[in-house]
Formats: C-alpha cells, structure tokens, sequence
C-alpha cells in the first residue's frame, strides 16, 4: 500500500496545485479520517476540516469526535451544528432513498456555506471538497452527475455519491474510490494514524437517519435509539469481542410490541441487533454471539431504557440483506 500511498499523494499535489484551499467533510469514520491525514500531509494550513452535527449521531459522539481529533490528529477541525435545519428537512420523511438524498443535500449546504464564510474571513473560497469515499460506495449508489459511469441497479445512494446534488460547485478529491476498508486502514497505519481511528466500526454519514425505519424525528426515537446503542457498543467491549466485528449498531423499528413489566401490561418500542463479520463491506455474515452475551445485553436493554420491552437479533448475511436496514 506504500506505493498507492506515494500515487495518491502526486496526484492531490497536481489536482489542487501550490495555491489552492480544500474542505474536507470528516465524520469521525476510518475513511474520512485517514482521507484528512493524508491530504492534510500535501495541504497542511490550506485543508479545512469539517465536521458536522446532523442531529443523527451516537450517544455524545460529537464530543468524542471532536476530542479525538484535537487530542490525537491534530488537524484543524470546526464543528457546525446543522441538527435543527437537518430534522426538520427529514420530518415526515419516510423513504430510505428520500431521506439519503436529503442528508446529502445538506451536508453540501453546509459545506457551501463553510466555504463562502472562509471567504469573508480569509480571502480564500474552497474550491475541492475531500470526502473518504469507497469503492462499495460506488458500487451501491447511482453514478454522481458527470461521470460518465453506469451501474445496473442503485441498490442505496450512499449521501457522499448518488446523494450529491447535481450543482455541486466544489471538485471532488477522494483518494479511496478505487479501495476497500482494509487497504485504507493499510494507508492509515502507514499514515501514523491512531490504532483507536484504525479499528473503528463504519459509521454511515446519514447516521441515525438510515438506523431508524420511517421519520426519525417521531417522538423519541432519536433518543431511544441512542440509548440502546450505546448499552450495545458497551457491552460488545465489555465481552472482548469488539475486535471480531466489523460493524454492531442497533435498529429502531417502527412497531410497538405488547410485553409485562411486574404485574402490568406494556405497550413499548421493538429494537433490532445488528453485527456482522465481512473483509471488505461488499458481502457480510453475521456474527454469532454466545447465548450468555444476548441474555446480557437484551436485559440491559429492557431495564435501562424504559420504553423498550422486546430486543430481535438481526441474523441475516449479506447478501440478500444489505448491512445498514436502510
């Protein structure tokens, strides 16, 4: 991968020229992550990173983000907080692909708006945006605008391909469309990039948006699904077993199951488990965890999140499934 490495790096050098400023949209992911390392190694002070509050992250991941990078990369990060404008595009939205392509929508808003106000402030307008795409990526999305690629089928439109807008304004660097995970994470180590980025579980840039099936901003299911999350990530490093997975989240479901708390009837939510095993994303089985881990985790769940009272263990490989329910 040094090789590929070295590639990249002339090729960004040439793409952006001496002079010239760049945004890169960081989620906190591998992929993102190891993208802004290494433009950042040709860029330094001209590469502006930013990362952005959807209003579908994880239990406190802003923070752990944010603390992350400052902390450990190094790199020159704003937050922007674009959660209220975002949940109100979503509402009432229940189509998976509607809800994609609205995210990505804004995420290039977000990124328009970023460029112009470094404009004002330092007389430079961003011209390239830096996004960690992958070859799956591509794979699964409709072609972006322009690019003259053609796929059989949009099995989902990933927000950073099929969900661009057609007037995207910016150029696009994305050093890792032709990779797969493991080769960027090959690239990472080689970067020096932190083995805690390194082992991360893909996390989707539409968030939350694609874990809970139909509006997300109906009732609390934002946060209920943050809670079960979080029990369930915890518990996975709790058993040593985190390592073993390549992706574990939880899914909130649009139902409601009838169950017993004491002597009364309840009428409460219904999460799914979702954890697989896969070397590149493209196909994936699940993982088997013990009868011990799912009678654990299942009970924390119903006594710490109230409004919950039946957890499913989503068994299904990929394909015919994808990974994400949506």
């Amino acid at each position: 991968m040094a090789e590929v490495l070295e590639t990249q790096l002339r090729l960004i050098e040439q793409q952006v020229g001496p002079d010239q400023h760049a945004i890169c949209a960081l989620s906190g992911g591998v992929d993102s992550t190891v993208a802004a390392t290494l433009v950042h190694k040709v860029l330094g002070d001209r590469l502006h990173c930013v990362f952005v509050d959807h209003g579908l992250l994880r239990y406190k991941e802003g923070e752990r983000v944010m603390e992350m990078f400052t902390q450990h990369l190094h790199l020159p990060v704003t937050m922007v907080d674009h959660s209220e404008v975002m949940l109100a595009k979503l509402k009432g939205v229940t189509d998976p692909e509607k809800k994609r392509k609205i995210i990505g929508a804004e995420f290039i808003e977000v990124f328009k708006n970023f460029a112009a106000d470094m404009e004002q402030r330092l007389g430079h307008n961003p011209s390239f945006l830096v996004q960690g795409t992958l070859y799956p990526d591509v794979i699964e999305s409709c072609p972006p605008p322009g690019s003259g690629q053609k796929h059989s089928h949009t099995i989902k439109s990933h927000h950073n391909v099929g969900g661009l807008p057609k007037d995207l304004q910016f150029q696009l660097i994305e050093p890792f469309r032709e990779l797969f995970k493991d080769e960027v994470r090959a690239i990472g180590r080689l970067l020096g990039v932190p083995e805690q980025f390194i082992k991360r579980h893909p996390f989707p840039g539409p968030g939350m948006g694609v874990r809970i099936l139909g509006d997300v901003t109906e009732g609390d299911r934002l946060e209920v699904l943050r809670m079960v999350d979080e029990i369930y990530v915890n518990t996975i490093k709790e058993f040593g077993i985190y390592d073993e997975i390549w992706q574990a989240f939880a899914v909130f479901l649009p139902i409601k199951s009838v169950g017993v708390q004491g002597d009364q009837r309840t009428h409460s939510h219904v999460v799914g488990l979702r954890a697989v095993c896969s070397s590149d994303g493209m196909t994936a089985d699940w993982y088997s965890f013990t009868a011990e881990f799912l009678r654990t985790v299942s009970s924390r769940i119903c006594n710490q999140v109230r409004s919950v009272n039946r957890v499913v263990y989503d068994i299904t490989s990929k394909p015919p499934s994808t990974i994400e329910w949506e």
